[in-house]
């Protein structure tokens, strides 16, 4: 079929010449101008019901200044089940208020994220939640001064001034490295992201705290950073078990990070003990005992959405983050009792 032979969507021009009318009295009974003649508007919602058309509210709105009913997220990576999870919930506060949900991926590419700001900006979004992948949010200003309503979620912005809603990290691996010092171990081999990424900083410092809490000493050469993917987890486990004074334990620092170590734990029949940030799908099924730092992750994004339509609906209160705080759960497969 060639494009000219493609069916189009019906035209207000279209609607008024299958009703007799003008163009100007289709737009009056689809904007409900009480003025028009009752005879008219009969003759508008028939020739709409034959054609099957459908206003556009986005061109409405971005004609009268109105807002657009939809709103958008940005997310770092839409394979991983944490972030399918903020969504899910965003769009579930977003059905609730009658809002549609524009959701994209920055890919972890601060450029990407910013251009895809200023495209949800132009399409007249009436706000924005955005997980960080830059370092800098200063670009978010001129818009936001105009009136776009921001929150950031997971991590806090930097270079203005805007609400927020994170996890408490820190206090989220400190409680998960005092577990392993409480089971005796010393030696933790530490795996984290990147340093420069906020979660991962967070979660170095509370391992910090809980070792200088112990009277351990911080070890560089327990700590590998900038592990992003379970493939360099894996090698990262193999490196540090074969070295001369292994770890005894390991705490990674996020679920795929965490994967990667079941992984190469497993393959070696080893019985280091495994502390990981986030809980996942699956993780009750892993085939060995694990301890997650886990937290609501719906609830992450339920209140960030909550906190946007809070500021849509007029709220000009002083930004705020809210904090999400972290519980420890046992996962994986328990070995039968001897």
């Amino acid at each position: 079929m060639g494009r000219q032979d493609r069916p189009r969507r019906p035209t207000v021009s279209d609607v008024a010449a299958t009703a007799g009318v003008s163009v100007k009295t289709v737009s009056r009974v689809i904007n409900n101008v009480p003025t028009v003649r009752p005879e008219l508007v009969e003759q508008v919602l028939a020739a709409i019901g034959e054609l099957g058309f459908r206003r556009n509210d986005m061109a409405s709105s971005l004609r009268s200044g109105r807002r657009t009913a939809t709103i958008g997220l940005i997310i770092e990576d839409l394979a991983n089940p944490f972030y399918s999870g903020i969504a899910a919930a965003v769009a579930k506060v977003a059905r609730s208020h009658d809002t549609h949900l524009i959701t994209v991926s920055s890919e972890e590419d601060p450029r990407l994220e910013q251009r895809q700001f200023l495209e949800l900006c132009q399409r007249r979004v009436d706000g924005l939640i955005i997980v960080p992948a830059g370092s800098d949010h200063s670009y978010t200003r001129p818009e936001m001064e105009m009136g776009m309503q921001v929150v950031f979620l997971d991590r806090p912005p930097s270079g203005i001034l805007a609400d927020s809603v994170v996890i408490d990290n820190a206090r989220g691996a400190e409680a998960g490295v005092e577990d392993l010092l409480a089971a005796g171990h010393s030696r933790i081999g530490v795996i984290t992201d990147s340093s420069a990424i906020y979660t991962a900083r967070e979660r170095l410092a509370g391992v910090r705290t809980a070792l200088a809490g112990a009277g351990i000493p911080y070890d560089d050469s327990l700590v590998r950073v900038g592990v992003r993917h379970p493939e360099e987890a894996v090698r990262v486990v193999a490196n540090m078990l074969d070295g001369a004074d292994p770890p005894t334990a390991f705490f990674t620092g996020n679920n795929r990070i965490t994967v990667g170590a079941v992984r190469e734990l497993c393959r070696r029949g080893h019985d280091a003990t495994l502390v990981g940030f986030d809980d996942f799908e699956l993780s009750t099924l892993m085939p060995r005992p694990l301890t997650l730092i886990a937290y609501d992750v719906r609830e992450l994004g339920r209140t960030a959405a909550v906190r946007l339509f809070d500021r849509i609906g007029g709220d000009d209160s002083w930004p705020s983050e809210t904090v999400i705080g972290t519980r420890l759960v046992r996962r994986g497969v328990r070995p039968p009792k001897t």
